[in-house]
C-alpha cells in the first residue's frame, strides 16, 4: 500500500492526526498530565481525554481496571496538506520531542503511541 494512495494527493487545509494512541496512570495515583505534557509541540496539538479502558487486560494479563485511561492524540492543522511523506516526517518530529516529556512522568504512567496520519 502507497503512503500517497493513503493520504491522496497533497493540497487543500486539512487537520491531520500525526500520533494516536493511550495513556494510562493508577488510579490512585495523584498525576495531573497538565504538569508533564504541553498542549502545543512545535507546529501540532496535543490533546488527551480520559476514556473507559480500550482493552480489559494488558499484554502481561494484569487487568486494567484500576488504571486511568485517556485517548491521546497529536494533531497538526495545514494549510495546504502536504503529501504522505511529509507527514510522516512531521509525526516523526513530534514523536521525537514527546518522548523525552513522557520519559519525565511519574513511575506508573504508561503509554502506547503510534503513526496515524488520517485526517480528521
Amino acid at each position: 500500500m502507497s503512503t500517497t494512495e493513503d493520504h491522496g494527493a497533497a493540497g487543500g487545509r486539512a487537520a491531520v492526526r500525526l500520533l494516536q494512541g493511550y495513556l494510562w496512570h493508577p488510579k490512585d495515583a495523584d498525576v495531573d498530565l497538565e504538569h508533564y505534557l504541553p498542549h502545543e509541540l512545535d507546529e501540532a496539538h496535543v490533546l488527551w481525554d480520559a476514556v473507559n479502558p480500550p482493552f480489559a487486560f494488558f499484554e502481561n494479563g494484569e487487568p486494567t481496571a484500576g488504571q486511568l485511561f485517556y485517548q491521546f492524540t497529536v494533531l497538526r492543522l495545514y494549510d495546504d496538506k502536504p503529501g504522505g511523506e511529509d507527514l510522516h516526517g512531521d509525526a516523526e518530529k513530534a514523536s521525537e520531542a514527546l518522548n523525552p516529556l513522557l520519559d519525565a512522568t511519574p513511575e506508573g504512567v504508561g503509554w502506547q503511541l503510534w503513526e496515524d496520519l488520517r485526517e480528521l
